[in-house]
């Protein structure tokens, strides 16, 4: 038979064949894909996300072909940012500014190229809110796997909130979708308050124990009886409701802290989670006390064991029953390195007893001796949920810390506790005996006194438990309990950390599911068993939460387990078993959240945004926070604002509306006229947390029309200066544009102004002090700098100064000036007590007598008398300077020849502006410093005693003497100040500019404090010549009226000066107002909180100083060039307090230690009474409270001793002459030891002649009449006094040192001033009675505490924890 041509076979050549052909064919196809896409146009689209502060400043890249569609880009871009597509909107933008806020059509079926997407270029695109709604989050799908990550994750979050692994490796980028939510778990987190996350475990913990949840469920609480916020059962029943009912993700713990009496501060107080279970059980069991729950505690929690001790020679034993919540099991063993290997073994060395004797024997009553004897501990009873703590924190005694043991210690699923049960000695009765535990819980008793030991114990139904007479029954009945003692573990209690601090989570099995949960703050996952026994410890698992910090590790720390007993275990009641109170309260909840929610919702809805407002009226920039629901219209929120800023009474509403705002840059960005009717959420561009922008509510007067505000003007602040007066006016806003020409800028500020064009000039104020002419018609604004606000000046004028170099030129030199003043607030100092706003000048000793009375009547007269004033100026000025000029010459007399010139400089000082008009310099300085003269005939009344000087609050007590003194022959005259008129024109508005306060306000100041300077600098240089000539000098002051409680009698400045002018230049300047030459009174600045600090470096200028800083004058004499302050303390080494400040004193380099004693005898007479010669008393060296070298009378500062800043010397007064007479002496001070009486003696000083120790003892010797062979001395601790224990000193110095010499090992005394205690080596030590002892021990701690001494490190001091049962801690001062 033929095959038909349809039926016959394929070769398998030619399928081969044909299969390769097709194959190739496809690949063909593929690589001309690949090569058309190589060849096609690619597009970059930057993208940033607008819709969240916190991501405004991250883009994301994307490099797609230029044929994506736009439906394409859209998936692309949510997959990127993980955002949920079609819930957002992109739009065009351009750098950081948008240009056009239409959105992007992401349903079209346009390619971006067609959509207008520019290839090989940079597309910028703004991400924003879709319909005023910001978008949503992309969930994740959480894996069904066991190994998935959200499973397998038991470690503690970071604080960042990134998730660890199965491996614990903490990941920096966390996604929330890692970790169940509720709904997937079924379970609620508790958020932690700070440090609270041990409260956290013990909670999830008790809520998920079914018998405790239940009983407290069954509690009723009565608001009539107690307060709810104090009430901690109730409080717990409300989160255990919260934790079973709400939504959320994780709950708050706070309310349930209040209970506890807790403030805030405890949130930040980490505490042992064992110790709090034990805290708060207790707690429980006072509130439940006469309920039902009252023995709740005892019948979950408690056991009881057998505390015994038993003679081996007869058998007696004593006995004591003790009762727990838990059993505390050691990880190793004390004095082993070895750790147990798990908690079997642990138990088991718990029950182990030990055998008592050698030294350790035990009087056995029955023997009536000591005896061998074998003391342990014996389980009775075993509670129904057994707590074990591994005892992992333990203390090292080799380096004095606490450290935690993380070695590993394995625990089983389910314990058997059978075997810890003791039978045999149930078999033996003449080697047990045991009684009712009575009152005390304690006996003893033998073989023949046997009792029933627990017949009253009903509640016992594991365990020993002793109900019958028979020791048959007994060990029957044991016998049969052993077999139920199987407990299984539900919760495990994990520390993550070290001794110094950690983290605790807990492991917790649910009894409905058999599924093991992590419980970590807010975070609940599903864990396996293979995660469990990650927590067994050591070196096998990772570093976990603290590895690098800490190198700490994740270990468990409490067990609990539960019998396993079907006819008691319990199962959580079911919302339909609830009691009635708690049904009313899990509805109560309900509603309270869902009312939260609700008003989640609002919030959520609610555009929150600056809100500023320049009061109509009173002229103050207002600030508030305007609260906007996304819905209202803009007509709506104007009017919300409106009375927001209380402006009813102020202006009609009709005439405000809201602008949008940029506060930083004082510029108005845009008006929304038509656009009355618009959403605010559609107008702000959706609901956010934060804006990039601010709103202000504008307001006009009636016959007024608001100016229109487009999105690309620029806002431009025009200051016009006057050069005839030297002014510089108030701004005026003018709105212009970038691509404007300066040609046709000038146009604009010429209607604007009604300045003429032609002749103007405009300076830029770039940045601070940045001043540039705009010279070149033709270029941009935006090509000169120009940006959101900008500041400008303009002089329109036909001066010749037009015609200067910009930089040499009249204009420029008065905005320089203009730019660099600052206002300051200068207190000065009264001139005598009880003269109120005076001003003291030189005068002529002679005096020159005139009406001053009617100069001064003048003075205080009205505008029209203002000849009169200005010739009173002159005179009074002409005064000064022959003055100043004659006390300079009686200073050159003197010697004096550091002041030669200084009236002379005073008055050569001349402002830059003033080399241009000379003439008007003598009446600009007459007006600035207006300088009047008071009858010399007052002379008697300002003179002032030394008493009065040291009383005087701007007089330092370094410097009363000089001022009593160096100045008794001059005459001072004070007169009350006058309004004085600013000279150039310049109002108190055009001083600064609000920008550069701005710019000041963060700056970081230069403290300028006599502490941080030596004093070298000195107002004059080698030369004599002043060194505050200098060209920056521009200085003008007015009286300014007293701010309340600035004292009376005191006299304010507001003083106008140049902050390039030297500090030295500055206090010459004020000369004439404080009434002595600047090297007689102090500059002290005044900082926050009024705290002040002398300024003495004179060569730097006030740079560091900004508008509106405060400085206080005060009299005496500044530091020269060489001079430094110094704090001279007195020695006192026989009083409790052996330091005492005296004085302030001035001392300079070169002069001898006798000098500086000259100087000091009138100080210490008048100003501490002491009177004192020259050879009684000694200066020392003080190195805080330590006495140091002795300086000898020829020893010249800088030279033989260092000298520095805020240098501090010991006075001492001597008893005799000096000793010390050389540097090689050496200088101690002894004190003897007397053992038998238990004391010490005072102090007294040995000068020895060389660091031998043999001399030091024959000293000892001689001063106390001790043998020398029977003399030992040792050297004090600490810092002086060297204060010990005299219940320690015979132990614990180091007597009698084996050396030759002092300076050397272990002593090192090689300076004066150390402390030798010395003894009589053949004095016995008194014996003490307890009770001396103890009345010794606490005078001395009470001493030691006083003088602050023996003070030993100690790390941060842990807060005990205790729960208030009132609801708060009880004040208790006396207590820390």
């Amino acid at each position: 038979m033929v095959p038909s041509e349809e039926n016959q076979l394929v070769p398998k050549e030619d399928m081969f064949w044909s299969c390769r052909q097709s194959i190739f064919a496809e690949m063909k196809k593929k690589f001309s894909q690949v090569e058309s896409a190589a060849e096609e146009p690619r597009v970059l689209c930057i993208i940033q996300d607008t819709t969240n502060s916190k991501t405004v400043n991250e883009r994301v890249t994307l490099n797609v072909p230029a044929s994506t569609p736009l439906k394409k880009l859209f998936e692309d871009v949510a997959s990127k940012v993980g955002y949920v597509n079609g819930t957002f909107d992109l739009v065009w933008g351009s750098g950081d500014n948008v240009t056009d806020m239409t959105p992007i059509d992401q349903n079209s079926d346009k390619t971006i190229l067609d959509a207008g997407f520019e290839p090989g270029k940079k597309n910028f695109l703004h991400l924003t809110d879709k319909d005023g709604e910001q978008p949503h989050i992309m969930q994740e799908e959480s894996g069904t796997t066991e190994d998935s990550a959200q499973d397998r994750f038991i470690g503690p979050l970071s604080r960042e909130g990134s998730v660890g692994c199965t491996n614990d490796y903490v990941s920096q980028s966390y996604s929330y979708s890692s970790v169940l939510s509720k709904s997937e778990t079924g379970y609620v987190g508790l958020v932690n308050q700070a440090m609270t996350c041990y409260l956290n475990s013990l909670l999830q913990t008790l809520f998920m124990t079914p018998e405790f949840r239940n009983a407290l469920y069954k509690w009723e609480f009565e608001e009539s009886e107690e307060d709810p916020v104090t009430s901690i059962p109730y409080q717990l029943q409300r989160l255990f409701v919260l934790l079973q009912t709400s939504k959320k993700r994780a709950i708050e713990t706070t309310d349930v802290t209040r209970s506890f009496g807790w403030d805030s501060s405890e949130a930040w107080q980490q505490h042992d989670v064992q110790e709090l279970c034990r805290v708060m059980f207790d707690a429980l069991e006072q509130k439940w006390k006469q309920t039902e729950q009252a023995d709740l505690i005892n019948q979950l929690y408690q056991g009881k064991l057998k505390d015994y001790v038993r003679c081996l020679e007869c058998g007696y034993e004593g006995w004591r029953i003790d009762t727990y919540l838990d059993i505390p099991l050691v990880i190793r063993p004390y004095g082993s390195n070895q750790a147990f290997a798990s908690v079997e073994e642990a138990l088991h060395a718990f029950i182990q007893p030990e055998i008592l004797d050698g030294p350790n024997q035990y009087f056995c009553e029955r023997c009536k001796k000591k005896c061998d004897a074998r003391k342990g501990l014996r389980f009775l009873h075993f509670p129904y949920l057994l707590t074990l703590q591994l005892k992992r924190f333990d203390f090292d005694y080799t380096t004095m810390h606490r450290i935690k043991l993380n070695d590993r210690m394995t625990f089983p699923e389910e314990l058997d506790m059978s075997i810890f049960i003791d039978v045999e000695d149930e078999k033996s009765p003449q080697t047990e005996s045991c009684t009712d535990s009575g009152a005390e819980n304690e006996g003893s008793c033998h073989s023949d006194q046997m009792s029933n030991d627990f017949s009253n114990d009903d509640g016992v139904d594991e365990g020993i438990c002793l109900e019958s007479n028979s020791a048959a029954e007994r060990i029957a009945k044991v016998g049969s309990e052993k077999n139920s003692l199987l407990y299984e573990l539900f919760s495990v209690m994990v520390h993550s950390g070290s001794a110094a601090g950690g983290h605790y989570y807990a492991c917790i099995k649910s009894f409905s599911d058999d599924q093991w949960y992590s419980f970590n703050d807010q975070h609940v996952s599903k864990i396996t068993q293979e995660d469990i026994k990650k927590t067994y410890g050591g070196s096998s698992g990772s570093r976990g939460y603290y590895s690098s910090a800490f190198a700490s590790s994740t270990n468990a720390y409490m067990l609990i387990y539960r019998l396993k007993d079907p006819a008691r275990n319990a199962k959580f009641l079911e919302s339909h078993e609830y009691p009635d109170h708690i049904k009313q309260l899990v509805q109560k909840e309900r509603e309270l959240e869902e009312q939260e929610k609700r008003q989640r919702e609002i919030e959520r809805n609610t555009c929150k945004i600056k809100l500023f407002c320049m009061h109509p009226t009173k002229q103050i920039m207002m600030e508030n926070k305007l609260e906007v629901h996304k819905d209202r219209t803009l007509k709506e929120a104007v009017g919300i604002a409106y009375k927001l800023m209380d402006l009813e009474d102020v202006v009609p509403l009709d005439c405000c509306r809201l602008v949008k705002y940029d506060e930083f840059h004082d510029y108005l960005e845009r008006s929304y006229e038509g656009e009355e009717d618009t959403p605010m959420g559609l107008l702000l561009g959706g609901v956010k947390s934060t804006y990039m922008f601010d709103l202000l509510l504008e307001t006009r007067r009636p016959d007024q029309v608001f100016q229109c505000y487009k999105p690309g003007e620029v806002m431009v602040k025009v200051h016009v200066v006057d050069l005839k007066t030297e002014s510089v006016a108030p701004p005026i806003s003018v709105r212009a544009y970038l691509n404007q020409t300066v040609l046709e800028f000038k146009q604009l500020i010429s209607k604007a102004t009604h300045l003429p064009a032609e002749t103007m000039r405009v300076v830029l104020e770039r940045c601070y002090n940045d001043l540039r002419l705009l010279n070149v018609s033709s270029k941009t604004l935006k090509a000169e700098g120009f940006f959101r606000s900008n500041k400008v000046f303009i002089e329109s004028s036909e001066s010749l100064d037009r015609h200067m170099a910009y930089t040499d030129s009249h204009l420029w030199k008065l905005l320089d000036r203009h730019a660099n003043t600052i206002r300051l607030y200068v207190s000065l100092p009264e001139q005598s007590p009880g003269s109120q706003l005076r001003r003291s000048v030189y005068q002529k000793p002679s005096g020159d007598k005139g009406n001053l009375d009617e100069a001064c009547g003048r003075v205080k007269g009205p505008a029209g008398n203002m000849k009169s004033v200005e010739a009173i100026l002159e005179e009074s000025t002409e005064k000064l300077k022959s003055l100043s000029l004659q006390q300079q010459q009686q200073e050159g007399d003197n010697g004096d020849s550091s002041k030669s010139t200084e009236a002379s400089d005073f008055e050569n000082i001349e402002s830059p502006l003033n080399e241009i008009d000379s003439s008007a310099s003598a009446e600009n300085r007459e007006l600035e410093n207006q300088i009047q003269i008071s009858d010399p005939e007052n002379l008697q009344s300002e003179e002032r005693s030394d008493s009065d000087v040291n009383n005087d609050r701007s007089t330092s007590s370094v410097d009363s003497d000089i001022l009593s003194s160096s100045h008794s022959s001059d005459t001072l005259c004070n007169v009350d100040s006058a309004p004085i008129p600013l000279a150039n024109g310049l109002d108190s508005h055009s001083i600064t500019s609000s920008r550069r306060s701005k710019a000041n306000q963060g700056k970081k100041e230069t403290w300028d404090t006599a502490e941080e300077d030596s004093g070298t600098d000195s107002e004059y240089d080698e030369s004599g010549k002043s060194r505050g000539e200098t060209q920056y000098t521009y200085f003008k002051s007015e009286p300014y009226s007293a701010e309340e409680g600035s004292g009376e009698g005191q006299k304010w400045l507001m003083v106008h000066v140049d902050k390039r002018i030297t500090l030295s230049a500055f206090k010459q300047q004020l000369e004439p107002f404080v009434g002595v030459p600047s090297s007689h009174f102090k500059v002290f600045r005044v900082y926050a909180s009024n705290q002040e600090f002398e300024s003495v470096r004179l060569n730097e200028t006030l740079s560091s100083f900004s508008d509106d800083n405060k400085i206080t004058i005060r009299l005496g004499r500044a530091l020269k060039k060489g001079e430094y302050r110094v704090k001279v303390y007195q020695l006192l080494v026989n009083e409790p307090e052996p330091c005492k400040f005296l004085l302030d004193a001035v001392f300079a380099k070169g002069m001898t230690v006798r000098q500086s004693k000259e100087e000091l005898l009138p100080q210490l007479r008048e100003q501490c009474g002491l009177d004192l010669t020259i050879d009684r008393f000694r200066l020392r060296k003080k190195t805080w409270k330590n006495p140091g070298t002795v300086f000898l009378d020829y020893h010249i500062y800088e030279e033989d001793i260092n000298i520095s800043s805020n240098w501090e010397v010991f006075l001492e007064i001597l008893d005799g002459i000096e000793k010390m007479k050389s540097m090689s002496q050496l200088a101690v001070l002894s004190r003897r030891w007397r053992p038998s009486e238990m004391k010490l003696d005072s102090f007294q000083e040995v000068v020895l002649e060389s660091s031998s120790v043999d001399e030091l003892k024959e000293k000892l010797s001689e001063l106390s009449g001790i043998p020398l062979e029977n003399i030992e001395f040792a050297k004090g601790r600490g810092t002086f006094p060297c204060d010990i224990s005299i219940l320690e000193i015979h132990q614990d110095l180091d007597w009698n040192p084996k050396v030759s010499t002092l300076n050397v090992w272990p002593l090192y005394i090689c300076d004066d001033g150390a402390v030798i205690f010395y003894r009589d080596k053949t004095e016995e030590l008194m014996e003490l009675t307890d009770e001396q002892r103890n009345e010794l021990m606490k005078k001395e701690s009470s001493r030691l505490q006083k003088t602050g001494h023996r003070v030993t490190y100690s790390p941060r001091k842990e807060k005990a924890l205790k729960i208030y049962l009132d609801g708060a801690p009880n004040k208790d001062l006396t207590q820390d």
